[in-house]
């Protein structure tokens, strides 16, 4: 301890019993290398500036399976990273604030992929979607739906162009 507070490595269970952490301290904040560990099983390993989660670093939620190993600030998925989900998703790619926003690569459970653009943990904007039976789909994207003009490029080797149109149903009205 440096006047009266925590400074170098060492351990601190918290009174409420929920949490734990073990790792480096400086003027009695968490800062440097460490692990916190929940009451449920999760975990967060990884870098502490100032008392926050700031920096690199893996979480493991305990209650869905899920990991994520990247970059974070103050606690959220924030920058680059890796999530992998317990069903055998994962995305690789930008996260703003705890969601998938920017570009990025899906690899669903069934390996077929999705690379391009990402709106709040949706497929939005540009990108291409690479199916099992090797046909791949290049084009625009508006909420995880295929929009607008694209390309599909068969694994045979056809190319079809593509116009996709979302309908909306308008509400009759006399």
């Amino acid at each position: 301890m440096k006047d009266q507070r925590r400074h170098g490595y060492g351990r601190y269970s918290y009174s409420n019993s929920f949490f734990q952490y073990e790792g480096e301290w400086k003027e009695g904040k968490k800062h440097g290398h460490g692990k916190l560990l929940l009451k449920d099983g999760g975990y967060y390993e990884g870098e502490f500036v100032d008392g926050e989660i700031v920096g690199n670093g893996f979480r493991y939620w305990a209650h869905t399976g899920n990991t994520y190993s990247g970059q974070f600030l103050y606690g959220e998925l924030h920058g680059h990273g890796v999530m992998q989900y317990k069903d055998g998703r994962k995305y690789e790619g930008d996260f703003c604030y705890g969601v998938q926003e920017g570009h990025g690569l899906l690899t669903n459970k069934d390996g077929q992929q999705y690379e391009g653009s990402f709106h709040v943990n949706k497929r939005h904007g540009g990108g291409k979607m690479r199916f099992r039976n090797g046909d791949e789909y290049e084009g625009d994207w508006i909420l995880d739906q295929r929009q607008g003009h694209g390309l599909l490029h068969g694994a045979d080797g056809t190319v079809y162009e593509v116009r996709e149109q979302t309908h909306t149903e308008l509400p009759y009205t006399e």
